[in-house]
């Protein structure tokens, strides 16, 4: 059995989102140090509180920022990156019309990319002033939430029914959020590229259809299974619980970066 790391620290952007909330509480249940970036203080430990049940609870290892993260100066968002071992996105738009449709129209991709420049210049080390060699920086870990209605830019994924790509592209025209996660996949496939000398690595979870529910078992393919509506069930808390173990577990994590694994509960 794969051993996991301990005392890491994780920075979650959406961590008072319905799945970014679970990824808090299951670091934090295990030991670890989140630190987490909301618009309410408030509200985060609030929703940490609903999960657990228990209204009094304390979370001696979560270091909150109240803040839109977009507002954060490249500065602040390198000062949160410093010392972490991974850092872990949730970010999407409300289900609103304002939310789907008002600005920022590309959160997830700005946020994407400002994450993934800090952690790149965090772990970019010069020389002493007398040029002496230093050991390479461990890389970092950032993992993105998609969907599995976001193709991989690889090309991997099978073609899809042409029903399928008729909805997909209404979608894609109609809803910019299916445009902010497509280009947000892009950017990290694209731009932080896939070397493997790289200060940063990442893996894009792309579950199936999301449910409320338990933690349970689930699966990762390697690309989408079944139909695009009612192909499969993930729960958010699943979904969290994958994040989790990449983080933790380095063989699950050599296993599926620089990928998109979909997720799906596992049903035998």
């Amino acid at each position: 059995m794969a051993e996991s790391r301990s005392n890491t620290t994780t920075l979650v952007v959406g961590a008072t989102g319905a799945t970014g909330r679970h990824v808090v509480r299951q670091l934090l249940d295990q030991g670890h140090t989140v630190r987490a970036v909301v618009r309410s203080e408030q509200r985060m430990i609030d929703s940490l509180r609903a999960i657990s049940g228990n209204k009094k609870e304390e979370f001696a290892n979560l270091a909150v920022t109240e803040a839109s993260f977009l507002d954060l100066s490249d500065d602040e968002v390198l000062k949160l990156v410093h010392g972490c071992d991974a850092v872990v996105s949730c970010l999407g738009h409300n289900m609103t019309f304002s939310g789907m449709y008002g600005k920022p129209r590309k959160l997830v991709t700005q946020a994407a990319r400002k994450l993934c420049s800090a952690v790149v210049k965090d772990r970019t080390q010069e020389p002493g002033d007398e040029g002496t060699e230093m050991a390479p920086p461990k890389p970092g870990k950032f993992i993105l939430m998609g969907s599995d209605g976001v193709a991989n830019p690889d090309g991997g994924d099978d073609t899809r029914a042409r029903s399928e790509r008729a909805v997909l592209g209404m979608i894609r025209a109609l809803v910019p959020p299916h445009r902010d996660n497509e280009a947000a996949a892009a950017l990290v496939a694209n731009e932080v590229g896939t070397k493997e000398e790289s200060v940063l690595e990442w893996c894009v979870v792309r579950p199936t259809d999301l449910i409320d529910g338990e933690v349970s078992e689930y699966e990762l393919f390697d690309k989408p299974k079944g139909s695009l509506f009612g192909g499969g069930e993930a729960t958010r808390s699943n979904v969290a619980k994958c994040m989790v173990e990449l983080i933790l577990k380095d063989e699950l994590w050599a296993e599926w970066k620089f990928k998109m694994p979909v997720l799906h509960n596992r049903t035998d």
